[in-house]
């Protein structure tokens, strides 16, 4: 059986993984990465598509001119993509997203199983830990990479605007706001870090431990040596 001090560590880490995976989840199930307010020009008036968007799904409204408002419609983010490019960024985007999640499950598996057993082997132990909270955080930092490469590069909120709206003419201009569903991913690798600390903390107090126990001889008390 663990030590109360494994046991204690490793459930703080489980708790921070478990975390970093329901955030994960609201991350996907969410709509609110982006808003974007895109402007156009339409035979002798101006358009501003509003438009709130996630990963799957999102919203548009339409104004003309002065304030006059046309309806907000939802909208499936990929039966709106005709380009190629934004359509991989977007498919690239789910499956990092999807693989950061199953990362997260093997570690909260890991942090679990460490706290109320030791493993034989090595890397179901804090080096598995290692792993997969560090591969969670690195596949996170890519996704929060490349959505605003996809807004800013491709121009994902003008395409989706010319799908809202018809008669659009020139493009002039646009502007982002990105949304709780973006941000909160900073938590996750927070949480990340959070548990690669932890689980660091333990393993250099153990292997602090084991060091003085294999001393050398020369650092032994002389009547210890004279026997």
């Amino acid at each position: 059986m663990p030590t109360r001090k494994k046991t204690t560590m490793f459930a703080c880490a489980f708790c921070s993984c478990v975390s970093s995976f329901v955030v994960i989840c609201v991350v996907l199930a969410t709509p609110q990465w982006v808003s974007s307010q895109v402007r156009f020009s339409r035979a002798n008036s101006s358009v501003t598509i509003s438009l709130e968007y996630g990963l799957f799904r999102g919203t548009c409204e339409q104004f003309v001119d002065a304030g006059l408002q046309v309806s907000k419609t939802t909208f499936q983010v990929a039966d709106f993509l005709s380009s190629s490019r934004t359509r991989s960024m977007n498919v690239a985007i789910i499956v990092v997203l999807v693989l950061s999640l199953l990362s997260s499950l093997l570690s909260s598996g890991f942090t679990c199983t460490n706290a109320v057993s030791n493993p034989y082997q090595t890397f179901l132990g804090p080096v598995g830990v290692y792993t997969w909270n560090s591969l969670c955080g690195i596949l996170i930092l890519i996704a929060m990479i490349l959505f605003p490469v996809n807004i800013e590069g491709n121009r994902l909120s003008e395409e989706l605007a010319h799908r809202c709206s018809t008669s659009l003419q020139t493009h002039l201009g646009s502007t982002h706001n990105y949304g709780y569903s973006y941000w909160i991913m900073l938590l996750i690798l927070f949480l990340n870090v959070a548990s690669l600390v932890i689980i660091y903390f333990y393993d250099h107090a153990r292997y602090s431990k084991k060091k003085e126990q294999e001393r050398p001889i020369e650092n032994a008390p002389k009547d210890v040596i004279l026997f």
